[in-house]
């Protein structure tokens, strides 16, 4: 890699949701990159597929239950005791439920806002010391275009959730700008993956391929100091707002 940006050597990255989605997709790029893995989900055991021809030296997997207020402090102290350092987070573990103006029952937008917004919030806060030691340390939020407009009344919740996450992106930039510590929120349309799969409003050879948002991750986790992107707008139709 060219002097000017980062080397994946040595170079530590915690992935949550990382069993499957855009989340697997990642970790697999940033495997073949060079890249030490630490890799969350809810059940451990499914992340077997994926790790099964990594060298166990370069990845750990943990339970990761984003909706638990210690799971991120507990994987964080993990992660560090097995590699001794942290250099980024990828918060990539969502949830997305039907929500409007009018519904009543409120568990599923407590749920949306526990593992959308609290959750990252909370591994971000455990990774701060480190990220910080590390020098150029890095967060990144798959947030989605949800963060940034809404297009139907029943994304409601989703969207309040997904906003607040490229707020806590911004917060962060302000929080760790002086120890090196650079936030991007990556705001993708429909990605093609299991969340999508009854979506019908475009075909899904026209959403976005999961490897493109891993491609987008890659390159901004290479990235120096000194070129920071706040946030990555990625469209898969025309929108007059992007």
């Amino acid at each position: 890699m060219h002097s000017h940006f980062l080397s994946p050597d040595n170079r530590v990255i915690l992935i949550s949701g990382a069993n499957r989605g855009i989340g697997r997709t990642i970790a697999a790029r940033l495997y073949d990159n060079g890249y030490t893995l630490s890799l969350g989900a809810r059940k451990p055991e499914s992340l077997e597929p994926l790790t099964a021809h990594m060298d166990e030296s370069r990845v750990l997997t943990h339970k990761y239950d984003a909706r638990s207020t210690q799971a991120a402090a507990s994987w964080v102290t993990a992660t560090c005791e097995r590699f001794g350092r942290l250099d980024g987070v990828v918060n990539n573990a969502g949830v997305m439920h039907a929500f409007d103006v009018e519904s009543g029952d409120e568990s599923r937008l407590d749920e949306m806002w526990d593992v959308n917004t609290k959750a990252p919030w909370r591994l971000v806060r455990a990774a701060f010391p480190h990220l910080k030691q590390s020098g150029a340390g890095r967060v990144i939020n798959i947030v989605s275009l949800s963060g940034k407009r809404v297009k139907s009344a029943g994304v409601t919740g989703y969207a309040m959730t997904k906003y607040a996450l490229d707020a806590l992106t911004h917060g962060i930039r302000y929080a760790g700008w002086e120890h090196g510590i650079r936030a991007t929120a990556i705001c993708p349309g429909f990605v093609s993956t299991d969340m999508t799969s009854e979506v019908d409003a475009i075909p899904r050879e026209n959403m976005i391929p999961p490897e493109a948002v891993a491609e987008l991750v890659a390159t901004v986790l290479a990235l120096p100091n000194a070129a920071s992107v706040s946030e990555l707008a990625v469209n898969c139709v025309l929108e007059h707002t992007f």
